[in-house]
Parts: structure tokens; C-alpha cells; sequence
């Protein structure tokens, strides 16, 4: 008999104790609704829940055990969506009034896979407005608040996903990720988020299969569990031409290495890019301090990225356009003002501005290649900030300097996404008032193995991310 299984349990664990009979799966979503009902009130995580169908989709888990039948890698594991992902047949409301009664007929992939491998799907997760900014609110369901402090934001925009998490309501969330959406709300909540390669988790329907900056990917409370799920949602299909032709279940088992034999980069601001808050510095500092009393080779330094801001800048407000141009139009009194700021901003793109874009991409992606040359990964912060107040929609400033608008205060993220290589956010710390802050680790193109075995190590090596917070 293993351990027996709280709200806080491993994910694999969960799904070993299903298989074993141990615990069935009525048991286990009952767990988990017990603490939903303890907690969301305070946290708002978890929007459009459905107790009821959850139930009836453990029940046929637990005979699909008696019968024999094989299951799924995640069989038996409750799981809420992230709002922005479409479930078949649930409420799935991108967190805008545009789409307040939007109830689609057929499961995204990412969904599809996930429901295939087994879980439950409990409800959904609160997001910003189509996803956009770093701090997770709407109109629709309010705001999401952290678990570590209910004064202060969780992040965004799937900071419901790391918000339940973090609270014990799920033991694995799904999320997307274009200027730090997975990265950022693990760092402030304290759990592990994945940013993964382009096409690493196909993405289907999707009017532009070439879209290149906007991705999906797994949260969890640890790397091991990341792992899980990542390999559940990556993997090629036919529906998407493009999609990474590696297999989904290379990432279930992770590689050991040894922090000694490694080559780390580390860099607070990419060289004065941004504005860093000093209490995030000095975290990330001493975790750099820590990989190098571990014995790896750690030099401050970091990569040209000069052209990185004029390009996601440009490629966001050109995906936006294309996006919600024709959804703004009709209804133009229904968009938060900086979300359609951002989308009138594409309005105003030339061809040649889309160009130069992708132009720089392409230049940025080789200076990443020849810099991975000499370093093994890559380590700077997640945010640039803590958790800052809910009531607010951004950080102020940073330092004394303004930051003018929601985009501002997440270079640290937004600039490593145009890169176009996996970055993953790891507990690293916690400040004086007890808030977390996260280490983003990145490593070369399409090295998602690589980087799982990196972030790994340094979560043993400092095993921050078993801290839980007191609700």
C-alpha cells in the first residue's frame, strides 16, 4: 500500500493509486471537489464548474478499471481547462462577453488528448480576456487571487490553471503561453510552468498553423508531473502539417544529469534590457550562488537580443488583429481598452513591418543557436516583479520607472519567447512577505528533453517548490 493520497499528492501518484485500486476515481474527484468548494471561493480559480458530469465521467473511469480495459496515462485525475481552451459540450468563454454563452460542440486537441489519456474535466480556469496580459480578471468571473497572499495577483493569463495548483484543487493544468502566460503565474504561484518549443503541443482548429508566437503547455506542482502531461499533449497529428514529428511519450521518463557538468548562463536584465525589482534580483542571484556551489560552470552573461522587443511587439498586434479585429468591430464597447489598444495597434501594420519581424526572428534564432553553442541553458528571472496587488491591472513601476503600459513589466518573459525556445519557470525563493518568485530556465530549440532534465535537477537542489500555502 503506498502513501495514502491528500489534495497536495504528486499527479503520478494519484494515477498510480487509481490504477492499483487503491483509491477509485470517485474517490479521488471527491477529494479534489471537497477542496474546490473550501478554497475557490477565496481564490477564484476555477470557473464553470460541473460537479455532477465530473462525476459521471469517474464513474465510467472507475468501470473502465473493473472491466480491464486499458487507460490512459492520466486516468482517473481531475482536470480543469484553461477558459481560453474549447471543451465540447461546456461553457467556454475566453473570459470575454464576446463569447459570455459560447458553448462549442467538439473538444480542442489539446483537450481532446487530455480527456482521451483519462482525466476528469471538473470545469474550466479563469483567464484574463482572450488571454491577454499578466494578471488574470474579467468581466465575467472577477479576479483570480494568489494562494500565497489573496492581496495579490496570481498572474496570467493562465493564472487560474496555476492558481488551482497551487491550492491543491488539480493536480495538473493546462495553459498557453505567448508574453509568459505559463511562465509568468508559475512563478507567482509557486508551481512549474513550460513554455514549450513552436508546434512541440500542436495546436488545432487554428486559423494560421504558422502563427509562430503563441504556444500551449502543461503546469504542475513539480517536474516530474510536467513531464507527465507534456507528454500527453505533445506529439504529431495529421491536422497539423507542421506539428514536431517526436513522439509524446519520449518526455514522460526524465534524464538524470549532473549540475557539474553543465554550462550555465546567468543574467538578471539580458544585459540592461529591463528593470528588475531588487528583492527578484537578489533571489535569482542567490540561485545562481546555489548551481554554482553545485558545481556547475556559471558565468554572468547573456544573449543579443536587441531586436526582440520591435518583434513580439510587432507579431503580437499583428496576431491580435487578425485575431479579434472583426470581433472589436462589432463590438467595440465589449474589449477591456488595453486589449483593443492592442488590437488597433495591428490595424496600423504594413507588410514590410511583418516582414521585418519575421526577418529579426530569424536572426534572433541564430544568435540563440551559436550562443547555445558555449552554454548549456540559459537562467534570468521569470517576472520582473513579485506578486503585485490584485486591484491592480500592472505594475506601476519598476525601480521608480513607470511602466506605461500591461506589456511593459514582462520583458523578462516576452523577450525570450521570439527567441523561439523552451523556457520553463521553476520555484526559486520566496521574498521577505512570503511571495514567490520563479527562475526561468532556457535551453536550445526543440530541447524540451534537455531542459526537463535541467530543471529537474535544480528542483532537488533546492526543492523550493514544496512549499504550500497556508489557506
Amino acid at each position: 500500500m503506498s502513501e495514502p493520497i491528500d489534495h497536495f499528492s504528486s499527479a503520478r501518484a494519484m494515477r498510480d493509486a487509481v490504477r492499483a485500486k487503491e483509491v477509485s476515481a470517485r474517490e479521488l474527484l471527491e477529494l479534489h471537489l471537497d477542496r474546490i468548494e473550501q478554497t475557490n471561493p477565496r481564490v477564484n480559480a476555477i470557473v464553470s464548474a460541473d460537479p455532477e458530469r465530473a462525476r459521471a465521467a469517474a464513474a465510467q473511469a472507475d468501470e473502465q478499471l473493473a472491466r480491464g480495459e486499458d487507460v490512459g496515462p492520466l486516468h482517473g485525475l481531475p482536470f480543469a481547462v484553461k477558459d481560453t481552451h474549447e471543451v465540447g459540450g461546456w461553457l467556454s468563454t475566453s473570459g470575454s462577453p464576446v463569447r459570455a454563452d459560447h458553448v462549442p460542440e467538439r473538444d480542442e486537441l489539446l483537450v481532446e488528448r487530455v480527456r482521451a489519456a483519462g482525466a476528469i474535466t471538473v470545469g474550466k480556469t479563469n483567464t484574463p480576456e482572450f488571454a491577454s496580459g499578466s494578471h488574470t480578471f474579467n468581466p465575467l468571473f472577477g479576479t483570480t487571487y494568489n494562494p500565497y497572499d489573496l492581496s495579490r495577483s496570481a498572474g496570467g493569463s493562465s493564472g487560474g490553471s496555476a492558481a488551482a495548483l497551487a491550492s491543491g484543487m488539480v493536480p495538473l493544468a493546462d495553459g498557453s503561453d505567448m508574453g509568459g502566460s505559463l511562465r509568468n503565474p508559475a512563478s507567482f504561484c509557486n508551481v512549474v510552468g513550460m513554455r514549450p518549443s513552436f508546434q512541440r503541443v500542436p495546436q488545432w482548429p487554428n486559423p494560421n498553423h504558422w502563427e509562430a508566437i503563441s504556444v500551449q503547455g502543461p503546469l504542475a506542482r513539480s517536474v516530474d508531473d510536467l513531464a507527465l502531461l507534456l507528454s500527453v499533449m505533445a506529439g504529431p497529428t495529421e491536422r497539423v502539417p507542421i506539428s514536431q514529428q517526436a513522439p509524446g511519450e519520449v518526455f514522460d521518463v526524465i534524464d538524470p544529469i549532473d549540475l557539474g557538468d553543465l554550462r550555465i548562463a546567468m543574467s538578471i536584465d539580458l544585459g540592461g534590457a529591463f528593470e528588475v525589482d531588487a528583492d527578484v534580483a537578489a533571489i535569482v542571484r542567490a540561485q545562481g550562488e546555489a548551481l554554482e556551489q553545485a558545481g556547475a560552470r556559471v558565468a554572468e552573461t547573456a544573449p543579443d537580443l536587441r531586436e526582440a522587443e520591435d518583434t513580439f511587439r510587432t507579431l503580437r498586434a499583428w496576431h491580435f488583429q487578425a485575431s479579434y479585429g472583426q470581433l472589436l468591430a462589432e463590438h467595440p464597447g465589449k474589449f477591456k481598452e488595453s486589449l483593443a489598444d492592442n488590437i488597433r495597434a495591428g490595424e496600423a501594420l504594413t507588410g514590410a513591418d511583418i516582414a521585418r519581424g519575421y526577418r529579426q526572428r530569424s536572426t534572433l534564432a541564430e544568435r540563440m543557436r551559436l550562443f547555445f553553442q558555449e552554454y548549456d541553458a540559459l537562467v534570468l528571472p521569470v517576472s520582473q516583479v513579485p506578486p503585485f496587488p490584485a486591484d491592480q491591472e500592472y505594475p506601476a513601476d519598476i525601480n521608480g520607472q513607470v511602466q506605461e503600459t500591461y506589456l511593459d513589466w514582462m520583458r523578462s518573459a516576452f523577450l525570450i519567447t521570439v527567441t523561439g525556445c523552451p523556457a520553463m519557470s521553476v520555484p526559486a525563493g520566496f521574498t521577505a512577505q512570503g511571495w514567490p518568485v520563479g527562475l526561468q530556465i532556457v535551453t536550445s530549440a526543440n530541447s524540451e528533453r534537455r531542459l526537463l532534465s535541467i530543471a529537474h535537477a535544480y528542483e532537488r537542489l533546492t526543492n523550493v517548490g514544496a512549499r504550500r500555502p497556508t489557506l
